[in-house]
């Protein structure tokens, strides 16, 4: 069903709307409001998107200049040392003595300069006194009047001990200088013959070190790597028209002193996103054996040998073994042996980029989800040590089943990366990301690219399954291009392949958002699965009785993802599980984004860096819950996801305001949470649906 015709008289004509009746209007997929709650639509002469910008007053800036890295780096070292940024260390202890790089800090030390200029605490109490007994920010702190004077910090700095899975400093650096070792997972693709594929790929360069060449056949089964240039990056640019898209944003949790440095412009949050492929490691040369073929990175030996070409014997990691690939096999744990997953029933948030944050999945966790999971990494980001990419594997404590989402092209470097969270983090089980639709990831070979090339699909899956010991579960849509559906033909491989649980979203590819979910087609994979394998679907979920539907029409489903229905309505777990349609109140949800923006102050921190970085995911949290019409207000329950709402009064002033698409009206809701924004604030969504927009589009 088409929806472009609804959204046109929603937008313009709010006597269109009132003269149909309730059928006519969701005939046109527009949400039958209560004639008595109608309003004409504002008048706006801006563009749709309402981008909150610079005062009118003031002369708009029609392009922004484009600055070299290393001036954006020079920017960032000043604005750093402004008085605006205290040292860390003395933001702590008061003691100006306390930071051990004194004159040489890139941080400010003048504590009187820095109060002058602080803007004034905000109204609320620390998020940190109650769960840790005092705040890591010290005077810093947003809150810094509700602190108690005299009181020490605790000695755990800003480690939070509700949150795991944070980034070790040495781990970084032997992924930086590319030392890093995967016996478990070079062995596992030696026996698969994957290994041995990109022998004769090297190409000796100016320094003496060799570099791998990208073969040009992307479609063979066989493992490929990258040529790599330290000047030369591809940039992945968030797309703005899917929900759950997958670009990857800058994670603000991270405070690993000398991490990568990460672009942290305000309006844009991109990251760096190379091919997703890594050079392999092959067998380590001897003292004995010095003829065996290696690979050198940047003058760096990863294989164990000396630049100047004599060998050395390459020591194993503390608490690791030295295994060679031809025993290591052996220790690949049986499809029976591994822990197993019941998802069967159970309420799972699908993973949400940018809004599918820790904060929120804690939001989630307190109405009722079951199953949480951390949003979409890169493969090559992680194996390269990015600390803003880490950052999205971070969990909480309250998150008693969760998992992390990855997305790669190739076996080795998938087969490296689960190898990697296996050893880092504490997760229940990996997820394989084969549906992501954006043209960056696909254009690289990875998301829905692999479902072009099966082949390919089982290597990936046979290696990551192979290597660890954690659940492997797979993401899928129905196919690549719309009407000629792949899944259905190798669905009953899946739990051969190693994987324990596959979710298939209703739509292709190339659909995109456009158009209703498929879910005949999803029973149909769901009841053509071996019994062993778990079949979970994804699309459109908004209620209780869409979940009942599913899963009376399919009882071989074992649950069904939820994905754009909880940004809209996080309560839809709470509704599933209490088999009701809740009338929720404008207070009710004005006090879940109290208790989100309590977590993203504890996570992101309560600085001023902390809480304009909650803000910003308040935001774009906030671009879709504007969506959730209230059941008191609604002719026909439960509202359709894919319902246009008209323009509408609440029923009572809080209510309005929520139900408002206007960015200025969200920006007012963050000021009454998190208090006024800085000057010169702007604010646009990065995400935007493409659930009413044509077909053809994707």
């Amino acid at each position: 069903m088409d929806a472009d015709g609804g959204e046109e008289d929603s937008r313009h004509g709010g006597s269109a709307v009132t003269h149909q009746t309730a059928d006519e209007l969701i005939a046109r997929c527009i949400a039958p409001v209560k004639i008595e709650f109608l309003r004409p639509p504002p008048d706006r002469t801006s563009s749709q998107n309402d981008d909150v910008s610079i005062p009118k007053d003031k002369a708009p800036v029609l392009a922004k200049e484009k600055k070299s890295k290393r001036q954006l780096k020079r920017e960032r070292r000043q604005d750093q040392k402004s008085t605006k940024n205290l040292c860390p260390e003395i933001s702590k202890s008061g003691d100006v003595n306390s930071c051990r790089y004194q004159d040489k800090c890139r941080f400010s030390h003048d504590i009187e300069a820095f109060k002058e200029q602080k803007p004034a605490d905000l109204e609320g109490e620390c998020p940190f006194l109650k769960s840790e007994g005092s705040c890591p920010y010290g005077l810093s702190c947003r809150f810094l009047g509700t602190h108690e004077e005299g009181k020490p910090l605790s000695s755990n700095g800003l480690e939070r001990r509700s949150e795991v899975n944070g980034f070790s400093k040495d781990v970084q650096k032997l992924l930086w200088k590319n030392k890093m070792t995967f016996p478990k997972a070079d062995a596992v693709l030696k026996s698969l013959g994957l290994l041995s594929k990109s022998k004769g790929n090297a190409l000796e360069n100016k320094d003496g070190g060799d570099k791998c060449v990208q073969s040009d056949d992307i479609g063979s089964c066989g493992v490929t790597s990258e040529l790599e240039n330290k000047d030369v990056v591809d940039k992945c640019h968030q797309s703005d028209d899917d929900d759950d898209s997958f670009g990857v944003i800058v994670d603000s949790d991270s405070k690993l002193e000398g991490s990568v440095e990460v672009l942290k412009d305000a309006d844009v949050i991109n990251r760096e996103l190379e091919s997703d492929v890594h050079c392999p490691l092959k067998r380590r040369k001897t003292a004995e054996d010095c003829g065996v073929e290696e690979t050198k990175t940047e003058g760096v030996n990863v294989a164990g040998q000396n630049i100047d070409g004599s060998c050395i014997r390459s020591e194993p990691e503390a608490g690791t073994e030295a295994i060679t690939p031809e025993t290591d096999i052996s220790l690949k744990s049986h499809s029976r042996e591994k822990k197993l997953i019941d998802f069967r029933d159970k309420l799972y948030l699908a993973p949400l980029t940018t809004v599918g944050n820790l904060p929120f999945r804690r939001v989630c966790k307190v109405l009722g989800a079951d199953v949480t999971c951390g949003e979409m990494a890169m493969c090559t980001n992680l194996l390269q040590g990015q600390a803003s990419e880490w950052a999205l594997l971070r969990r909480h404590s309250s998150e008693d089943l969760f998992g992390v989402q990855i997305c790669g092209a190739y076996p080795d470097s998938v087969a490296r990366t689960v190898e990697l969270i296996e050893n880092e983090c504490s997760v229940d089980f990996i997820d394989i990301n084969m549906g992501c639709p954006i043209d960056i990831v696909v254009n690289k070979g990875a998301g829905s690219a692999l479902l072009t090339k099966p082949m390919r699909m089982k290597n990936v899956v046979e290696v990551a399954s192979g290597t660890v010991d954690i659940p492997i579960t797979i993401k899928v849509r129905t196919a690549y291009f719309e009407g000629k559906n792949r899944i259905d033909s190798v669905i009953a491989d899946f739990s051969s392949w190693g994987t324990s649980a596959v979710t298939i979203h209703g739509r292709s590819r190339q659909q995109r958002y456009s158009k209703l979910p498929d879910w005949d087609y999803v029973y149909q994979c769901t009841k053509k699965a071996p019994k062993n394998l778990q079949v979970m679907g994804n699309g459109d979920v908004f209620s209780f009785e869409d979940w009942n539907k599913h899963k009376t029409e399919c009882p071989e489903l074992a649950t069904c993802m939820i994905a754009r229905g909880a940004l809209i309505k996080p309560w839809i777990f709470t509704e599933i599980k209490e088999q009701r349609h809740w009338d929720i109140s404008s207070g009710e949800r004005l006090n879940i984004f109290k208790d989100f923006v309590h977590f993203g102050l504890q996570h992101w921190g309560s600085d001023t860096k902390g809480v304009e970085t909650t803000r910003r995911f308040l935001l774009e949290w906030l671009s879709y819950t504007c969506r959730y019409i209230p059941v008191g207000l609604m002719e026909v329950v439960p509202q359709r996801i894919n319902w246009r709402p008209p323009s509408y009064y609440g029923r009572d002033d809080l209510e309005t305001l929520m139900a408002s698409d206007s960015a200025a009206d969200w920006v007012r809701l963050s000021e009454m949470l998190l208090g006024k924004v800085p000057d010169g604030f702007t604010f646009a969504p990065k995400h935007k649906s493409n659930a009413y927009d044509r077909a053809e589009n994707g």
